[in-house]
């Protein structure tokens, strides 16, 4: 672990040298990118030898033996539609990573080169239906013509060399381990974030969070070898939540597969989001993402543009949707099957019951459902207050969790996590109040794996807790008018001391004899000082 931070920290710090005036959101797109790009070049030739398709003379490295098959066309032609097959691309031997290192470094890249590459990978991703969704315009946000990399066609093509041999500064060794190589992707990620401001808490949700989330929403599971387990993110940012949850399902034993489902609106994030959930070896058969406005454009039910069969439901959904976020609430959408039996939209100004709504809409009988929201969805009137009255009616809110304030990019208000179910066992709520439990770090607050263990383990416990936790049941929250407010049920406040009003007018009085012995003290310097005369 040690060598993994001095490889993360240096790549960083170099990164930041190297970015000049360019935004930290912006230039996560060529480093993040070219990252990517190595890292398919490299399980590309993995796939290649491997297999035995590579024949490779004494003395001959795999890059000389793979660019020998383009001497002969129809032999090229097997490679590539073996490739495809596999990977979902292909990139030509005289595209991949070591040729471009090496034309780097001879002072032999021209500007051009850039974008013959990019283009090459997409025609590539054409010959298998079942992977082009998932590679088509993966690079499209790096702007090869972006004036900041330099004035010039050819400043530009040095500063995508400098990118270039700084990813490449990541040694053999490590591009080999796609945990190693995968973690360094996820740092980086997180680091843009952080450095991003408001636009960084658009694409990326703490780790710490997701760990919570993911162990939930995994809680319990009992998962076979041959049996598959879903997840879908409405509004899945980078794609760091989706592998969270798989992460603390698998671990590292990787029984079974697992089956990742997402949108995203903004289509810079859905490429980040693709890449990274590649990065850390999903294979384009077990992740489905879309690139579409979740609240206009639906999930859809059965097989999309490209032939692939989409399910309606899965095993877990979780979402860190955009807080408060304004959405077109028209009153044709009261006969949409995620809102309709709700009794009002969620308001126009305020999008957050909407994406509730419509995870819990995706979610199956047996599923649990983690989504992080503002407070105010636990007691605002109106609209918001007819949808709560109704979710808990219905039984699906099982428990709030209220986290610490300034945890999250981009806003310092304190949020919540909700875990809602569709068959849940009794008509209880579960409210934890973990506002106080955190770490101070820098610019902002952090959850210790302590915080995140005792968030855990009251969830589980299912009990009160002094001060922590406490289950409520419905009749007392039908009592309290449906409002979900936390203080209302777990009590925080600290008690306070009695006071002793005899002993307290004794410490007064001995003050004052204090005052009258220092006063006569005071009264006898200025005496001898000849400051006042002597009071007979």
């Amino acid at each position: 672990m040690e060598k993994i931070t001095n490889i993360e920290s240096t790549l960083w710090e170099m990164a930041n040298k190297l970015r000049g005036a360019m935004d930290a959101s912006e230039y996560k797109n060529y480093i993040l990118g070219f990252m990517f790009y190595m890292f398919l070049s490299d399980k590309q030739e993995k796939y290649l030898t491997s297999q035995d398709l590579i024949e490779i003379e004494p003395g001959q490295t795999f890059t000389e033996a793979f660019l020998e098959i383009m001497d002969d066309p129809e032999n090229y032609k097997e490679y590539e539609e073996d490739i495809t097959a596999a990977l979902g691309y292909m990139i030509k031997p005289d595209y991949t990573w070591p040729v471009l290192i090496q034309k780097i470094q001879e002072g032999k890249i021209i500007p051009s080169d850039y974008q013959d590459i990019f283009d090459s990978f997409n025609e590539s991703t054409k010959m298998n239906k079942d992977a082009e969704q998932d590679f088509r315009g993966i690079f499209a946000d790096m702007n090869l013509g972006d004036s900041r990399l330099g004035n010039s066609t050819i400043e530009r093509a040095k500063s995508l060399g400098r990118i270039v041999e700084l990813v490449n500064t990541i040694n053999f060794e490590e591009k080999s381990d796609k945990d190693v190589l995968g973690h360094i992707y996820e740092y980086l990620i997180g680091q843009f974030a952080a450095n991003a401001g408001k636009k960084g808490g658009e694409f990326y949700t703490p780790h710490e969070v997701s760990q919570i989330m993911a162990r939930i929403v995994t809680n319990g599971v009992k998962k076979e070898a041959d049996q598959d387990f879903s997840v879908f993110d409405p509004a899945c940012g980078s794609g760091s939540l989706l592998l969270t949850v798989g992460h603390a399902l698998n671990g590292d034993q990787n029984p079974g597969v697992i089956k990742y489902y997402g949108q995203e609106l903004n289509t810079t994030t859905y490429n980040l989001a693709r890449m990274n959930l590649i990065m850390h070896d999903v294979d384009y058969k077990d992740m489905t993402l879309r690139n579409n406005d979740t609240l206009k454009g639906d999930w859809p039910d059965g097989p999309d543009a490209f032939g692939i069969d989409r399910p309606r439901s899965f095993d877990a959904v979780v979402a860190n949707p955009p807080y408060s976020a304004h959405w077109d609430a028209e009153e044709s959408m009261m006969k949409d099957p995620r809102f309709k039996d709700y009794g009002k939209l969620a308001p126009k100004t305020k999008a957050d019951m909407a994406f509730l709504l419509d995870g819990l809409y995706h979610l199956n009988s047996d599923g649990v459902m983690a989504i992080v929201l503002p407070h105010g969805v636990l007691f605002r009137g109106a609209a918001e207050g007819v949808i709560r009255k109704t979710l808990i009616e219905k039984n699906h809110i099982d428990t709030v969790i209220g986290l610490p304030a300034n945890l999250f990019y981009g806003t310092s208000i304190p949020t919540i996590i909700m875990i809602l179910k569709k068959n849940k066992p009794s008509k209880d709520i579960l409210f934890i109040d973990a506002s106080q439990y955190f770490k101070k770090a820098k610019n902002k607050n952090v959850l210790t794996e302590e915080d995140i263990d005792r968030i855990v383990k009251a969830y589980e416990e299912r009990k009160d807790i002094e001060k922590y936790a406490h289950v409520v049941s419905l009749k007392e929250v039908q009592e309290n008018d449906y409002n979900l407010n936390i203080p209302r049920y777990v009590d925080t406040s600290e008690e306070e001391e009695e006071i002793d009003i005899q002993e307290v007018l004794k410490s007064l009085h001995e003050i004052d004899k204090e005052i009258e012995e220092l006063n006569e003290v005071i009264n006898e310097d200025l005496i001898s000082l000849g400051i006042i005369g002597s009071v007979n």
